[in-house]
């Protein structure tokens, strides 16, 4: 019989066991840790934990332990369990109740057998087997159902082999062992429900944040794989932070609900472009709207060309009389120069269109005297501008594709990310997720948007996405504007950027020493783009 003292000692350690079991977030460490904590409390040498199959008609091995053979199967152990599931019922629909696990699932009834061997009414050939193959002695084992809070059976906690505290001895499970072992499973059960129920609205969560990347991706191609890729990069710069031991980052460290949260932000950082028009974000020329407007142009500069033709005709036919022969060639000649000046024309239009490298003043200059020096007359017999003021704006805009009030409305995507998250109510575990998507714009100068904020006045998660949202934009392949770039074209620019306050220098020294780059330009990157970089040239070594 049990002492008292002995009593109150796994009393308390069947406490300390449910302060833990409520604090677990992983299910196979948490599973673990029932068949473990029950083990312990018993002074059981062997367990199995089993959970009922998703149909409710079997059992799964998930757990098996036995101390003394040394055998460590499912949880963490990285050993799979290849053990068939345990039926609930026969082939003909009858309960399966020569098999003990079963028999306690389906009647909710704990069993307590003091000799395998010598009990009747339950079949453990299956035991002698393995006892036979592996010279282990099965005898005590006792097995309890577990129930969630809707009583329904969510698995089987069995143990073998109590041993005596003193003598070492394999014994019976006592009265009080199945009553803490109950109440464990109990409380195991609770817990194993509540995290199942965590996980699945974790699950649903990240689903409807998917759902929204999926409405971005399906408003333009362009952004989905960003939406995906900042995520990816923005943890593993985090995870080469946390394993920084040295330098001005040391003391970092992430637990498991900092990466989930970080994770959230990452996958939730461009969600306010759901507001974002597409034609502005999928602007790949200077004239795109919902359609390239240098076809309308190209169109105009035909009608100019008929008309230079038509006035050279009516010239020539003037002539038809005198058979002047000297004039005829000149009004060709004339004719000739105009269609190639057109062509000139038209060609720095095309190139001015296109929005590659930075435009000089000279070349902007000559694309309003362009639209300015023709007239022509609309279909409604209207002369006007041979380019309209909007067509002007945007042929000369300096770099890139997008006129300032478009870059207005494509940086309003982050105010309308900060709105939308500010909107949900957080639980703790995740309140900081509007302020660490919201930043990814920020600069550590304080010149950066929305709200101008300095390298102090932000979080280090907040400015490693900032980091890892730029490298994305530098290197993507997906762009309607611009090809990937080579990595040593990114990171030189990732390098000036560290110079001149754009982004976290410490950070960037981490992203660098930590080969952060390489490993995701080996997963992401077109191989055609990796070429070599100098890591202390980037770090200012070289």
């Amino acid at each position: 019989m049990d002492s008292v003292e002995d009593l109150f000692r796994r009393l308390e350690q069947l406490n300390s066991i449910g302060a833990a079991l409520s604090k677990e977030r992983d299910i196979d460490r948490l599973l673990e840790s029932i068949l473990v904590a029950a083990k312990t409390i018993t002074l059981a040498d062997g367990g199995t934990l089993y959970r009922m199959t998703e149909d409710g008609q079997a059992l799964r091995f998930e757990i098996l332990r036995t101390d003394s053979l040394r055998i460590a199967l499912g949880g963490t152990t990285g050993n799979p369990i290849t053990f068939p599931n345990l039926p609930l019922h026969d082939d003909n629909g009858n309960p399966n109740n020569s098999l003990v696990a079963a028999y306690a699932a389906l009647h909710d009834k704990t069993v307590n057998i003091t000799d395998a061997y010598t009990e009747a009414g339950f079949d453990f050939s299956g035991t002698r087997k393995f006892d036979e193959r592996t010279g282990y002695r099965s005898q005590s084992f006792l097995t309890v159902p577990m129930k969630n809070h809707e009583n329904e059976i969510i698995g089987v906690l069995q143990l073998i082999n109590a041993k005596h505290l003193e003598s070492g001895k394999v014994v019976p499970f006592s009265a009080s062992d199945q009553r803490l072992a109950e109440s464990l499973a109990s409380q195991a059960a609770i817990a194993l429900t509540n995290r199942q129920l965590i996980s699945q609205l974790e699950t649903l969560f990240e689903s409807f944040i998917n759902l929204i990347n999926l409405a971005i991706d399906e408003k333009s191609p362009y952004t989905g794989g960003h939406c995906q890729r900042v995520p990816e990069l923005t943890m593993m710069i985090a995870e080469a932070v946390n394993a920084t031991t040295d330098g001005p980052l040391a003391d970092f460290t992430m637990t498991d609900k900092d990466r989930y949260e970080l994770k959230i932000a990452g996958m939730l950082h461009d969600c306010g472009k759901v507001t974002t028009p597409v034609h502005v974000v999928d602007k790949a020329t200077k004239l795109q709207t919902l359609f390239d407007r240098m076809h309308l142009i190209d169109t105009r500069f035909e009608v100019l060309k008929r008309d230079a033709e038509n006035h050279a005709l009516r010239q020539h036919l003037a002539l038809r009389d005198r058979r002047d022969a000297a004039a005829e060639d000149a009004i060709w000649t004339r004719y000739q120069a105009e269609l190639r000046e057109l062509d000139d024309e038209r060609a720095i239009l095309r190139k001015a269109n296109v929005g590659g490298e930075a435009m000089a003043e000279a070349d902007q200059q000559r694309v309003r005297d362009i639209g300015q020096k023709h007239k022509w007359r609309s279909v409604d017999g209207i002369e006007a501008d041979f380019l309209t003021a909007d067509e002007i704006e945007n042929l000369s805009i300096r770099a890139g594709t997008l006129t300032q009030k478009e870059r207005e409305i494509i940086n309003y995507h982050i105010v309308a990310t900060i709105k939308m998250l500010e909107q949900l109510p957080w639980p703790k575990h995740l309140e900081s997720v509007p302020e660490y998507a919201g930043g990814h714009h920020e600069r550590m100068d304080g010149k950066g948007y929305p709200k101008g904020l300095t390298r102090e006045q932000m979080s280090l998660q907040a400015r490693m996405m900032g980091i890892a949202d730029i490298f994305e934009a530098l290197t993507a392949r997906d762009r309607p504007y611009k090809h990937g770039m080579k990595l040593s074209q990114a990171m030189g620019i990732m390098a000036n950027f560290r110079k001149t306050g754009h982004i976290d220098p410490d950070l960037f020294d981490v992203f660098v020493r930590q080969g952060v780059y390489r490993r995701y330009a080996e997963q992401f990157l077109d191989p055609g783009q990796i070429d070599g970089v100098e890591d202390a040239t980037l770090l200012g070594g070289g």
